[in-house]
């Protein structure tokens, strides 16, 4: 029963974000709202909400290991596994206005939200702080968005004009409908997803927030992995990255923001999450700047060191759950070789980049 209510709250989340962003998007580009901005908001907060619904639910139900482990393994499988996986396909191109502001709004948040933890909860007025944080990055990106070309601009009033009328009605209603259905989806799939992990939590003799960090976050970012995947194989390789980034930076202002807030007492933080889980989730948002500004490219070959540490971080995950013999010397490798080897690897190549681009301005 457990497996059964896990596999139809899945798919019910992922059908339900597919219509809300689908409507949602058609409602907004009937606004004038650019294409950029749609999908660094509308279409990467949509693919954002089964976590949302998740995480919310699980607040209020009394599960906050389920909350903060899907916010936090989500962020950390979005970066390391989808961008690996879709790099892997296809180099992935980086707009240079994702390194400019919102690679490193992502670093300072993830940070942000380590610190705010560190009294060992994220209070209401740590989710107000957040949410209006996202208030203030949405109006920031739809003001940007206003500043369009004339030719733009004048593209979509013809296009409104096109569907002005019945047909411009029957649309609306179209696309209201998808938004509410797509709703309706996630409310529902978010309360049995969240019942099958509970269960899967005491058949599997793990805690809450283990599967939050793994089959949850996974599970509830399925949404971002088929975006960002079809996005890179149709060629819209910088769809791929903004969904990712724009997921992230959600989840972090807007999931962590609005649970603390519904959540009585705010959400607990255990020390296993601030002393590993969030310093991991940081340093993945950090890994990405010197990944995202050479060359402007994610190459397969990075894409393979992205998916390297997922499978790695996973893999301690469950050692640790499971309270493995081989956890100390795979632990002694992973500190004292491989986050060193990397951490060398990518300065000489950040340094490499910072070179050749000072000596064509030259």
């Amino acid at each position: 029963m457990a497996v059964l209510l896990f596999v139809l709250g899945l798919a019910f989340l992922v059908i339900g974000a597919e219509a809300l962003v689908r409507g949602a998007s058609r409602l907004a580009a009937a606004f004038g709202i650019s294409p950029l901005v749609i999908g660094l908001t509308v279409v990467a907060f949509g693919t954002s909400a089964p976590e949302l619904a998740v995480s919310v639910k699980s607040a209020l139900s009394g599960q906050a290991g389920i909350a903060v482990g899907n916010v936090v393994g989500s962020n950390i499988f979005n970066v390391l596994f989808i961008l690996g996986l879709s790099a892997l396909i296809v180099p992935l191109i980086v707009s240079q206005k994702l390194v400019r502001l919102d690679v490193p709004l992502m670093i300072a948040l993830s940070i942000l939200v380590l610190v705010l933890s560190l009294d060992g909860s994220v209070g209401r007025w740590d989710g107000v702080l957040l949410v209006s944080g996202l208030v203030l990055y949405v109006w920031f990106l739809f003001f940007e968005g206003r500043r369009e070309s004339a030719a733009l601009r004048e593209k979509e009033k013809e296009e409104k004009e096109e569907t002005s009328g019945k047909s411009g009605k029957l649309a609306w209603a179209r696309d209201i409908g998808f938004v509410l259905g797509g709703l309706t989806l996630l409310i529902f799939g978010s309360r049995w997803l969240v019942d099958g992990a509970v269960s899967f939590a005491g058949s599997l003799g793990v805690s809450e927030v283990v599967v939050g960090l793994t089959i949850v976050a996974a599970g509830t970012s399925l949404p971002e992995v088929v975006t960002s995947i079809v996005a890179a194989v149709r060629g819209e390789r910088d769809i791929a990255v903004g969904n990712v980034v724009g997921s992230n930076l959600f989840n972090l202002m807007g999931v962590l923001g609005v649970t603390a807030i519904v959540a009585p007492g705010g959400i607990p933080i255990t020390p296993a999450v601030i002393g590993f889980d969030l310093p991991v989730m940081a340093a993945v948002a950090l890994a990405c700047l010197p990944i995202f500004f050479t060359g402007g490219v994610i190459t397969r070959r990075e894409g393979v060191l992205l998916l390297g540490y997922y499978i790695a971080y996973t893999l301690y995950v469950v050692l640790a759950a499971s309270h493995h013999d081989a956890l100390p010397r795979f632990s002694a490798v992973m500190l004292y070789f491989a986050v060193p080897l990397t951490v060398i690897t990518l300065a000489i190549v950040a340094m490499r980049e910072i070179r050749t681009r000072r000596q064509i301005r030259s």
